[in-house]
């Protein structure tokens, strides 16, 4: 059966498969692997092992993060997403952020 990911796709997820399978910069797992200038991103989710591209300004991306803060994992990813707007603040993780804080995604 042939797979329906990109080459580049593969090469970002076997990048990380090193590591125990997760994307790691000194020992912390990445949850967000930015695309497109802001506008796509690779999500990891530990807790089922998938990473999904999606669109940083869809309801799916808002889930997925959802999915993962409700696992404990909202933290981290909030710093993730702190670190990204402070090496590109033009790339708009500032808006991405507050969008999923609106969303009630970092609550509870």
């Amino acid at each position: 059966m042939a797979s329906n990911t990109s080459k580049t796709a593969r090469a970002s997820v076997r990048a990380g498969q090193g590591t125990g399978g997760a994307l790691s910069v000194l020992g912390e797992y990445k949850y967000l692997i930015p695309l497109a200038n802001g506008r796509y991103a690779y999500v990891r989710n530990l807790t089922n092992g998938k990473t999904t591209h999606l669109s940083t300004t869809s309801d799916a991306f808002v889930e997925e993060i959802r999915t993962l803060a409700a696992a404990g994992h909202g933290a981290k990813i909030r710093a993730e997403l702190g670190a990204l707007h402070t090496v590109n603040p033009e790339h708009g993780w500032a808006d991405t952020e507050k969008r999923l804080v609106d969303a009630g995604v970092f609550e509870g």
